[in-house]
């Protein structure tokens, strides 16, 4: 239970962290058709990712309880795709680069067909 609540806490922060930045991203750069809020919100959480992925490696002060509120919650809330840069970055650094081709390839095929698939299905629901 206590793991869940730190998960919980960490992704509530992390979604209200998330919509503030895309909002003030959005403000910055005005309404335009590049999606700035989003793609700023997704380098930002790779950056932190790889900051406290980092810190954690080098210094070990990283409990399991901590790990679950930053990486799980508070980065999981952000952005899903800072997990996601670790997990290709983790799999470079283990010289597994066609895993790493593979994963971030059909990651990006396969996630884009099924948002495609998805809305092909509901369209096919009657109104």
């Amino acid at each position: 239970m206590q793991n869940a609540l730190l998960v919980g806490l960490g992704g509530f922060l992390g979604a209200i962290a998330r919509y503030s930045l895309s909002s003030l991203a959005l403000y910055w750069a005005g309404e335009g058709r590049f999606p700035f809020g989003t793609f700023t919100v997704n380098v930002l959480g790779c950056l932190l990712a790889g900051l406290l992925a980092g810190a954690a490696e080098r210094y070990a002060v990283v409990s399991p309880e901590v790990r679950l509120l930053l990486f799980t919650g508070l980065l999981g809330g952000f952005t899903t795709f800072s997990a996601f840069g670790l997990e290709v970055m983790s799999l470079m650094r283990r010289g597994e680069t066609g895993m790493a081709a593979l994963y971030v390839g059909g990651s990006v095929v396969l996630g884009i067909a099924a948002v495609w698939l998805g809305l092909r299905l509901i369209a096919w629901l009657p109104r």
